[in-house]
């Protein structure tokens, strides 16, 4: 069976009634916990970013307490889980100003953790992985926008 393209689902949702589009919302939400996370986002949370970007960074606060220090190896996949945390909050969002920002926080939070030591390659790559990333991501903001994160940036 063959996915439909996002043409065609536009197209078909066009020909369907209100209530039908609210029963095929709620349908699919109930399938994948994604699903429900990216429609809470865009019914509760998308008209106040700013309060979105700081409940993600509250959780990756939260979760940078929680890491397992006592090996090198959980370490690595604790911090692997915050950052596919991260990924998934910001790809809701849609907007680069935002995974900047969280990108940004994580990179902080880790470089005061002092996990990102060049003492261990893997998440110290990790760490200039994400710098690399943010650097990308400013080109793409406004001037004003760059100048600040290009100051958080060398503070890094």
């Amino acid at each position: 069976m063959k996915a439909a393209s996002i043409q065609e689902i536009k197209q078909e949702l066009q020909h369907l009634n209100l209530k039908e589009v609210q029963d095929l919302c709620l349908r699919l939400a109930k399938y994948k916990k994604d699903n429900k996370e990216l429609l809470g986002y865009l019914l509760f949370q998308a008209h106040d970013e700013e309060s979105y970007v700081q409940a993600i960074k509250d959780q990756i606060d939260e979760l940078f307490t929680e890491i397992n220090t006592s090996h090198v190896y959980f370490a690595k996949k604790s911090l692997r889980k915050i950052l596919r945390i991260v990924s998934k909050h910001t790809k809701y969002s849609g907007h680069k100003q935002t995974e900047v920002e969280v990108l940004l926080h994580f990179c902080q939070r880790l470089k005061l953790s002092g996990l990102a030591k060049e003492k261990n390659a893997v998440i110290h790559k990790l760490y200039l992985m994400q710098v690399k990333k943010v650097q990308k991501l400013n080109a793409a903001l406004h001037e004003d926008l760059q100048y600040d994160y290009l100051r958080q940036l060398d503070n890094l």
